[in-house]
């Protein structure tokens, strides 16, 4: 790696922003240095690099650290031209990309988190939200892909809404074996069932994502956590 562009990304297996950094990076076929950090033990240029939040990822250019995930994404396809682009060239498409990927990162993604956090009434509440927004993601998306093939399957590049939507539902699976229902669901959201089917099919998603078991230890790990502090 040039001295002069170095890149090193502070991160964790455990966190699905770092995900989406480490697609976008490798994405754009850019070298990068991974520093795992640990979440309970965060190192001093951590903290020094992101002390407002104190999470990962970082990712750190020529010295200077970029912080938030998708800010992180923009920045990468700002930066380095060479490789695909992770957003559309004409304004009004990117940002409705950028609508779109807010709506999954912090709409979708916030039922998700407390249907696999919460149990009882709560959990119900939070299980019929997540399903109704993934409905309105399924409808938004008609607009984008009027044939109802998302553009994964016919690129084989990874777009930023691909990835924010990799990072999320990539592990659907073992999110619905914990939850004990299905989420993405090929009747009731088809579209979004193939894009991600499509998603986790690609060698690279495949490389960068955890196995099964691991990934469902670690949820219901999080869960039991979540509960146990509920209770407390």
């Amino acid at each position: 790696m040039a001295e002069g562009n170095k890149v090193i990304l502070h991160g964790s297996w455990l966190s699905l922003y770092t995900k989406r950094v480490e697609l976008a990076l490798k994405t754009k076929g850019i070298p990068f240095e991974s520093v795992d950090e640990d979440l309970n033990n965060k190192s001093p240029l951590l903290l020094k690099y992101n002390p407002v939040h104190k999470k990962v990822p970082v990712l750190v250019h020529n010295g200077k650290p970029i912080v938030e995930s998708l800010i992180i994404l923009e920045y990468i396809d700002e930066i380095w031209k060479t490789g695909p682009g992770l957003l559309p060239e004409d304004p009004y498409e990117r940002a409705r990309v950028r609508f779109w990927a807010s709506f999954v990162h912090q709409q979708v993604f916030e039922s998700l988190s407390l249907a696999c956090t919460s149990d009882g009434e709560v959990q119900e509440k939070a299980i019929k939200e997540l399903l109704e927004k993934l409905k309105t993601f399924e409808e938004g998306m008609k607009e984008f892909f009027s044939d109802g093939i998302a553009s994964i399957e016919r690129s084989k590049t990874l777009g930023l809404l691909d990835i924010v939507l990799c990072s999320v539902f990539g592990p659907h699976k073992v999110q619905e074996e914990v939850l004990g229902i299905k989420i993405v669901d090929p009747e009731k959201t088809p579209l979004i069932f193939s894009w991600v089917t499509a998603l986790t099919e690609l060698p690279l998603v495949k490389e960068l994502t955890p196995p099964h078991e691991k990934l469902l230890a670690l949820l219901q790990f999080f869960r039991n956590n979540a509960l146990k502090s509920g209770a407390a």
